[in-house]
């Protein structure tokens, strides 16, 4: 990790310093190596720093970067006699001199002219020398540390707190110093240069203390796009938008300047001139609000851009275009780009790349259904047929679908006029909303290229543009009963009216996409998180009510939103389709029992196919291999987590709204195969199916299977029966979750009280803890080590009481330490450890099943168990509850400690049950209890 190498740079710095024998620069120069090979070694292609060159005529430099194909094998110490560094020189000062100065020395400018680029440093600043294209030599980028001598000593002493502040920054850094000399030919290569750049950028932004000069940009932006920026990931959300508007402007200005200069290699590009080769009038505004010197000065980011801008002027043009205008080239730039710029905020946001084939295949199935069901002969093609992807991303769905019309228009011998009518759709029927400025910015690229290439262009010159909008797609659908708020941007104001006006206006027959899955604290108005209110209606409310008697829901997923957002949409208009391809949770879970009856009620036909690719639970394909998502790209993105389906939605001129007719629904679950590429291959080939529907179950959604979406095989009888939930008072809890390689759980005792005893002992400093390999020393996703161990230390001291047994599988029992202390345990499940005392037992069972058959569905074991206990997830149910007493049962215990009530964990309806049976008292003795569950999970009960 970059903070470790950053951290470990600075703490062999300072400790050579504070021995008093270090001797100018050339004492720390192992250090520095060390940090330059632990990144050069990440690179792709590796880079290697090696010391004590020969004299070739310009001096000695101190280091040469080296890439591996300049050593005659990877062991080798020494590159291959006679080789440059194809890297550049490193030349080293002591820390009291100033590299900046020093960048136009002498000998600095002997180097330049004999390898063309060197890297000056101090060790706290790092000044990248190189030449321009008249031959002179030129700064071409730099990273201070510290400002003076005196701060970078102050910086010694606090290694691991400087390498947090700065760790990611010095690395991204020093890595494009090792790869400023590599040819740029690849959109992946760019995006990561973008991408590093922009991150710099950020954390310039993030430094300043406050962004009056933006504020009224801000609130600007609130109004236009329907969101709200509160909170401190609201404020990131809003410098990430900003950070992405200025990379993604001057890369989609770089991307039209160079069309306009295919012809003039030597031509240079300016992103100065950005805000006036841009087209759309949105992005145009807001790159000319944000960029103007005013803003940018202050923060330092003018500086960044510059060097964005110099990289932009180094790619082989012709060779980037030869791959960025292949048909997924878009794959190759705009992920790697969030990727690299904000994994957390692309996670977040639910940012995934939709593979073609499944675009493809959903862009087809709607095009059919339409002439099918909807008797609309020409389909997509149809002037008729208005089409929305309301998370249009890069606009993979609407170029796919104006490839479609493109090709029905074709097949009818359009002649000239299909150019016509493609470019009008383009522009007045297939729209596209999106909420982040870099897949906007995207979007519009793909189409206008696209469009081009099918010799439809654009007119840029008339501002015509295709319908995409940067707008929160979930809200702004119903007039506002205010008058609208003036934006001091007119811009900012059109692009809000014209989005706006599609979504109030426009006849939209056909909904789209891929909606994301998260939602995204921060930036939710009031009006996006009432959307699923109708959702929620009866859940929590008991059967016997007319309720649904749920007692725990998850509706939060933002998908959730955006089937509202259809489902109101299709039913104002009176027919159309819906196709999304989405998390499967909705299609059966029982917290979606709202929604399936809404959604069966507003459309007549449903197709469903289940992608499967669940790997939360490790999901499996027939002939045993582990089921990859179907997002999964080789040797590019490993996808989501989460099993999804495909889905289409029909609803037809003249469908009944009484409540009483549900729609027909079909059940696809032959896409099995383990591969993604594979099952998106069969998936894309079953359009040739003769009988398509033949491939599907027919599901019988009814109110007694909560309106499962999917064909089940069960008894007459099987719904009667109460769910285990309503045999207990007390809900059950998920089992523990440890992710932290084992470092609390372990067959031995006595080596994890060992572990423990060293990892609570006072005398043994962080330091000391990571030098001996603990394993609780290893950071991992919300768990950073030593600030855990800092809690803990502060929290509580090493209890033995706290060794106990730890069910990790059935007949699989180990010792585990337990803490109540987050995030020493990833879960440590407090409800369930307050519940595991002498004489207790859990009954477990899965919260839902995965396999068929899904084999022993219940375990009863004594005290705490893994998440996995029973996959995919444990449920874990006290048989017992103990409860501290009420203040007004304390007088019954006046004379003796206090002690705990202890019931049954029975809820009324299983009492009465049992006392219809005669069995005796279940809150007596814990076995009674145990046989109450028993005998009730057998036989079943009447709640």
């Amino acid at each position: 990790m970059a903070k470790d190498a950053v951290e470990k740079y600075l703490k062999g710095l300072g400790e050579i310093y504070r021995t008093g024998g270090g001797v100018g620069e050339e004492s720390y120069y192992g250090t520095l190596e060390t940090l330059l090979n632990e990144i050069g070694r990440k690179l792709k292609l590796r880079v290697r720093c090696v010391g004590q060159l020969k004299d070739i005529g310009a001096g000695e430099p101190d280091f040469g970067f080296f890439t591996a194909n300049q050593f005659q094998r990877s062991k080798d110490e020494r590159p291959i006699e006679g080789q440059l560094p194809e890297r550049g020189v490193i030349e080293c000062k002591g820390w009291d001199d100033d590299s900046f100065a020093r960048t136009k020395s002498t000998q600095i400018s002997k180097y330049w002219k004999r390898y063309g680029l060197v890297l000056v440093t101090n060790y706290r600043d790092f000044v990248l020398v190189g030449r321009d294209d008249k031959g002179k030599a030129v700064r071409l980028e730099s990273y201070r540390m510290a400002k003076s001598e005196r701060a970078f000593v102050g910086m010694l002493g606090q290694p691991r707190k400087a390498a947090e502040e700065q760790g990611e920054r010095l690395v991204e850094f020093l890595r494009r110093a090792m790869l400023h000399n590599a040819p740029l030919t690849k959109p992946e290569d760019v995006a990561w240069f973008l991408a590093s750049y922009a991150r710099e950028a950020r954390g310039r932004v993030e430094e300043s203390a406050s962004l009056p000069a933006l504020e009224g940009l801000k609130n600007a932006l609130e109004e236009a796009l329907g969101m709200k920026f509160e909170g401190e990931k609201g404020e990131h959300f809003f410098q990430a938008t900003l950070v992405q508007t200025l990379f993604y402007g001057v890369f989609s200005s770089w991307v039209l300047w160079s069309r306009e200069n295919w012809g003039r290699p030597d031509a240079k590009f300016d992103w100065h001139n950005t805000a006036w080769t841009l087209h759309v009038p949105m992005i145009a505004s807001l790159f000319d609000q944000i960029a103007t010197p005013k803003r940018l000065k202050p923060l330092g980011v003018d500086e960044v851009l510059d060097w964005a801008g110099m990289v932009l002027n180094r790619v082989d043009r012709s060779a980037f275009f030869s791959r960025f205008e292949e048909e997924h080239a878009v794959q190759y730039f705009y992920e790697p780009f969030l990727k690299a710029y904000d994994p957390e905020l692309r996670k977040a946001l639910g940012v995934w790349y939709t593979p073609p084939e499944i675009v493809q295949y959903q862009v087809e199935r709607v095009d059919r259904v339409l002439r099918e069901e909807l008797k609309i002969a020409d389909g997509l093609a149809d002037e008729q047929v208005v089409i929305l992807d309301p998370c249009c991303g890069t606009g993979a769905y609407l170029v796919e679908a104006l490839k479609r019309i493109h090709k029905t228009l074709d097949e009818k011998g359009g002649g000239a006029l299909t150019s016509q009518k493609l470019k009008k759709a383009a522009k007045e029927r297939v729209f596209g909303f999106e909420i982040l400025p870099a897949p906007f910015v995207v979007s519009h690229l793909q189409i206008g290229l696209m469009l081009r290439r099918l010799g439809a262009p654009l007119d840029v010159d008339s501002d015509e543009r295709a319908g995409v909008y940067l707008t929160n797609a979930l809200t702004g659908w119903e007039p506002l009963e205010d008058p609208k708020t003036l934006l001091p941007f007119p811009e900012l104001m059109e692009e809000r009216d014209k989005a706006n006006k599609v979504k109030q206006e426009a006849p939209i027959l056909v909904i789209l996409g891929n909606p994301p899955y998260n939602a995204f604290a921060g930036t939710s108005p009031e009006e996006e998180g009432g959307l699923v209110d109708v959702y929620k209606e009866g859940l929590t409310t008991p059967v016997k009510e007319g309720g649904w008697g749920i007692k725990k829901f998850n509706l939060d997923e933002l998908y959730v939103r955006f089937f509202r957002i259809a489902e109101r949409r299709i039913v104002k208009s009176g027919k159309g389709i819906v196709s999304y391809i989405s998390n499967y949770s909705w299609t059966q879970e029982p917290s979606f029992v709202v929604l399936r009856k809404r959604l069966l009620e507003s459309f007549d036909k449903f197709w469903v196919e289940n992608m499967h690719g669940n790997r939360k639970i490790s999901e499996y394909a027939p002939d045993g291999r582990t089921s990859e998502t179907v997002f999964a790209i080789p040797g590019f993105s490993a996808g989501i987590q989460q099993g999804v389906v495909v889905s289409l939605w029909v609803r037809k001129e003249g469908h009944k709204d009484d409540g009483m007719t549900l729609g027909r629904v079909r059940y696809r679950d032959d896409i099995d195969a383990a591969k993604a590429v594979e099952r998106r291959e069969e998936f894309l080939a079953s359009l040739k199916s003769k009988n398509f529907d033949r491939r599907y179950e027919v599901a019988g959604p009814r109110k007694e299977n909560r309106y499962s979406f999917r064909p089940l095989k069960i008894g007459g009888d099987y719904m009667a029966w109460p769910a285990v939930v309503d045999i207990c008072v007390t809900p059950p809890t998920n089992g523990l979750m440890e992710k932290r390689g084992g470092a609390l759980i372990d067959v031995d005792r006595d080596a994890l009280v060992g572990r423990l005893r060293v990892y609570y002992s006072h005398d043994v400093d962080w330091d000391m803890l990571r030098a001996q390999g603990h394993r609780l020393t290893k950071d991992a996703a919300r768990y950073d080590a030593r600030k855990c161990r800092a809690k803990v230390l502060g929290a509580e001291t090493y209890e033995e009481a706290q060794i106990c047994w730890y069910m990790l599988r059935p007949f699989d029992s180990r010792w585990c330490y337990y803490s109540i202390v987050r995030p020493l345990w990833n879960e440590p499940r407090p409800s369930y450890w307050a519940q595991c005392w002498e004489g207790n037992s859990f009954f477990m069972t899965r919260f839902r099943s995965t396999t068929t058959p899904e084999g022993i569905p219940c375990c009863f074991v004594k005290g705490l168990s893994d998440d996995h206990f029973i996959t995919p997830d444990n449920a874990c149910f006290p048989v017992r509850i103990r409860e501290k007493l009420h203040e007004d049962k304390k007088h019954l215990f006046a004379d003796k400690e206090e002690e705990p009530i202890v019931t049954a964990n029975l809820s009324e309806g299983a009492r009465a049950y049992l006392k219809e049976l005669g069995i005796g008292d279940p809150d007596r003795d814990g076995e009674t209890a145990g046989l109450v569950w028993m005998h009730a999970l057998a036989v079943g009960y009447s709640p």
